[in-house]
């Protein structure tokens, strides 16, 4: 082995040596921010498509995963019954930190998916994209607004289609306004608790094709106590539970249908200073969404 003598070792430079010893010295990039690539905008026409209705012109295609979900599922049938269950600001950032209380809701669903939620990520904007299959430019809802929207909607085409449709919301929520004026069934109350026994009723009373039912207690606890506070993982949970809940009333009550249901979010969220939870900026936290459906195939 070649030794090196001391004159040598002195014409060295030391930043060169400490290189050698312990590699570069230049500092790492920045993480790549990572937003997911599956956009909200798709789940309009997989729902659509997994009952056999043709989705509008001009809106963004089916999730491709789900259309595959859907094929195996039901052998080539199409879904006679669906089960939307939207859950406020659940972010994909939650699932991943909290994995091992999503585990239920895993066992009880057959996909997790991650999608990419829209801007500004808030509710009324995230929610018009889901069920239009468009951007907001298009829908025209781009602030945190409620109007009723004057566009196509899923609810119109699930009208078209002769399909019978319940909407189970708390007043004022973004979902129980901006998609009003339809010929559906609206179920709206003053709490969760309320909405939730409704759900169960619905399902069990098997009366209609397509249900759609929102939770907002996550995000209310969240904007109050924090994301991570003990109320808002509280609520988180108790969303979780009623999925689950949700789920073996599907496979009891509805068991002569094909049904395909989702744990369905519209946007993340995020802790800003003073401890209060918030949503609406283009950043991973409130951009990444978990999704989470499911298959039962008619007995």
């Amino acid at each position: 082995m070649r030794r090196l003598s001391t004159n040598n070792i002195d014409k060295l430079k030391i930043p060169h040596m400490i290189r050698l010893l312990y590699g570069s010295l230049v500092r790492p990039k920045r993480r790549q921010i990572m937003y997911n690539t599956t956009p909200i905008t798709g789940v309009y026409a997989s729902a659509l498509s997994a009952l056999g209705i043709e989705p509008a012109a001009g809106t963004q295609a089916p999730i491709a995963a789900l259309d595959k979900l859907c094929k195996k599922a039901f052998g080539g049938e199409k879904a006679d019954r669906l089960l939307l269950y939207n859950p406020d600001a659940v972010a994909l950032w939650l699932f991943q930190k909290y994995n091992e209380m999503f585990t239920d809701a895993q066992l009880a669903s057959s996909i997790m998916l991650p999608l990419l939620s829209v801007m500004p990520s808030v509710t009324p904007v995230c929610f018009a994209s889901m069920y239009t299959g468009l951007m907001p430019a298009e829908h025209g809802i781009r602030a945190y607004v409620k109007p009723v929207l004057r566009c196509n909607t899923i609810f119109d085409d699930l009208v078209k289609a002769g399909k019978r449709v319940a909407l189970v919301s708390t007043s004022n929520d973004s979902i129980s306004m901006i998609f009003l004026k339809r010929n559906i069934d609206y179920y709206i109350y003053d709490t969760v608790d309320e909405v939730n026994a409704k759900a169960m009723e619905l399902i069990e009373k098997d009366c209609y094709d397509v249900m759609v039912v929102y939770n907002g207690n996550y995000d209310g606890i969240m904007h109050k106590f924090g994301t991570e506070s003990e109320e808002a993982i509280a609520a988180l949970k108790a969303n979780l539970a009623f999925y689950c809940r949700l789920v073996g009333a599907i496979k009891q009550h509805w068991a002569q249908h094909n049904t395909l249901y989702g744990f369905m979010p519209d946007h993340g969220c995020h802790e800003i200073d003073g401890g209060c939870g918030a949503h609406g900026l283009d950043m991973e936290e409130d951009m990444n969404i978990v999704h989470l459906y499911g298959c039962n195939a008619r007995k």
